[in-house]
């Protein structure tokens, strides 16, 4: 498994797994819970956010919150 912070622009990926309890409690009430699949669609400049589609909306996150969701490669 991979952070989601490691993954390049335009992969896809199935979240796995959270590493952080208060975070995943976040990201669940926005649609990112595990099974989903999530595509990574743009990285800032400076490599922070990313930009993600998850359940048919855009999201951006921080670097450190990407950092504790665990992805699988499709």
């Amino acid at each position: 498994m991979k952070k989601l912070s490691e993954i390049k622009v335009r992969s896809t990926v199935i979240i796995k797994a959270f590493n952080n309890d208060e975070l995943f409690l976040k990201l669940m009430e926005m649609g990112c819970v595990p099974g989903e699949k999530v595509t990574v669609d743009q990285i800032a400049p400076l490599g922070d956010p990313i930009s993600i589609s998850v359940a048919g909306y855009q999201l951006s996150l921080r670097l450190n919150e990407a950092d504790h969701v665990l992805v699988e490669e499709c």
